[in-house]
């Protein structure tokens, strides 16, 4: 049932609540990976999709089906393997008992799908998966079946094997709005994880969310107001990534090949309005752009060789920019 509130502020009071909960919830099962975790709920309840980059062993699967728990959410992962066919995610056609061709659905009908190693897939089946993304619905001989609300999809690639995989393309990587970087827990975390595995008991977490909560508060997020020196700042800073343009910063013109498009900007304003109201925010600031900035920036800008050759990385572009605005 949709939560009732006397007006918007009680809303986002409560909802500041629910997620201190379900944080709290997940924080049973997975030790550590505070800011990845938040980063993954701030993508969901933006109605968006994330992309993380990790080695194997990081627990990303155990993350998705411990959120995909905690909201009573349905949830699927689909291992992405060189054969995978568009067919093999989206569903396909039988002839049932009547002779009659009947749709059976993939494993893309879910809340929650982990595309687990995106990059082992030929494109055309990376495409299907995306457009459907973008569509929120798959076509199958000229009909049109929605997927479930809400819908959230949360890629993974290994950032060390590249031989025999098929990079996303950047025009397809775009439609990502986070691209999250998982990194080693640290010592006194891994200890903690190895301590709470071996025995083999491992806690469940109950449900603090329900699937219309989830659609009340995605809603509520859309109604916050933004003032207009943010979203000045937001294009600003976006503009600032494209080389050889009147907007950009010395440093995109130096390093860059290839700045961020139009969708960066709108993603900026989006995180930033998700990332101030979690933290009890009534309206985003430039702080809260900033917060996001790294995570949507990150796919979006290819350097150059001269950076490369200097040793300037991606993280090191952004913060410039950002300091300079």
């Amino acid at each position: 049932m949709e939560p009732q509130f006397k007006n918007d502020v009680e809303a986002i009071e409560a909802f500041v609540q629910k997620y201190a909960e379900l944080k709290s919830e997940i924080g049973k099962v997975i030790v550590g990976q505070d800011e990845v975790i938040k980063n993954i709920l701030m993508a969901m309840f933006s109605r968006s999709h994330a992309l993380l980059i990790g080695v194997p062993g990081l627990a990303k699967t155990l993350m998705i089906t411990t959120i995909a728990k905690s909201i009573n959410l349905t949830y699927n992962r689909i291992q992405f393997t060189p054969d995978l066919m568009p067919s093999d995610i989206m569903g396909t056609e039988i002839l049932d008992e009547n002779r009659k061709f009947k749709f059976v659905k993939g494993p893309i009908f879910a809340n929650i799908v982990l595309a687990d190693e995106i990059n082992r897939t030929p494109p055309k089946t990376q495409s299907a998966l995306l457009e459907a993304m973008q569509e929120r619905s798959v076509s199958m001989n000229g009909v049109t079946y929605d997927l479930p609300n809400p819908f959230f999809v949360l890629a993974t690639q290994n950032p060390i094997e590249q031989e025999g995989t098929y990079p996303l393309p950047e025009a397809q990587q775009d439609r990502f709005m986070f691209n999250i970087y998982l990194d080693y827990p640290t010592f006194n975390e891994e200890v903690n994880i190895v301590k709470s595995t071996i025995h083999g008991d491992m806690l469940e977490p109950k449900q603090v969310l329900s699937v219309e909560e989830i659609i009340f508060y995605q809603k509520l997020l859309q109604k916050i107001p933004i003032a207009e020196n943010i979203y000045q700042f937001a294009v600003k800073l976006a503009a600032s990534t494209r080389p050889g343009t009147a907007s950009a910063h010395p440093w995109a013109t130096d390093y860059l090949s290839w700045g961020a498009g139009p969708r960066a900007s709108q993603f900026l304003i989006i995180g930033a309005r998700t990332h101030a109201v979690l933290n009890g925010k009534l309206s985003p600031d430039i702080e809260d752009v900033k917060a996001v900035a790294h995570n949507i920036l990150r796919h979006r800008i290819i350097k150059n060789y001269k950076a490369e050759a200097e040793g300037i990385t991606i993280e090191n572009i952004i913060d410039k920019l950002m300091n300079s605005l």
